[in-house]
């Protein structure tokens, strides 16, 4: 199964804008290198999806749900895929995070910024979702220790 990324502007078609149509064809790629990488696209892989322009961060999660094929709106030799969402991210991992990591040095996001479509290794896909649960983990410590001392001050008073 491949891992991909795929960048928009959210002002033109945000993943809230997925959702609310259930999917959408992927099109109007036309870098060489963008083009090749969304060519190797299969049905069931996952995508990372992320919002350009002044968010700049990956926000959810997409599938590959259609073969690459060529875009038959399009004179200038794009292809097109069809995407579908499965999930927003419960916390964004913002480019300036992932810019940070040294473990994100050799990920094209990082390397080649301006790619539309990338793979992204598994390695990579696990730690950008680290930063989406340790977001949690760290809100659902500190609300438990929270509970925790109003319950010991509760306690303590009686």
């Amino acid at each position: 199964m491949g891992r991909w990324l795929v960048k928009e502007e959210p002002t033109h078609y945000s993943y809230a804008n997925l959702v609310r149509d259930g999917g959408t064809d992927w099109s109007g790629v036309h870098n060489a290198l963008a083009l090749r990488h969304l060519k190797m696209m299969r049905p069931k892989d996952d995508v990372f999806y992320y919002h350009t322009g002044t968010e700049k961060s990956i926000v959810g999660i997409a599938r590959v749900a259609s073969v690459p094929r060529p875009d038959p709106e399009d004179d200038r030799g794009s292809w097109t895929v069809r995407i579908v969402p499965q999930r927003s991210l419960t916390r964004s991992v913002p480019l300036s995070t992932i810019k940070s990591d040294p473990r994100f040095a050799s990920f094209e996001l990082v390397r080649i910024s301006r790619l539309s479509v990338m793979p992204v290794d598994a390695t990579t896909w696990r730690r950008v979702l680290s930063y989406e649960s340790a977001v949690d983990s760290t809100a659902r410590s500190s609300a438990s220790g929270k509970r925790r001392a109003a319950a010991g001050a509760h306690a303590g008073s009686e």
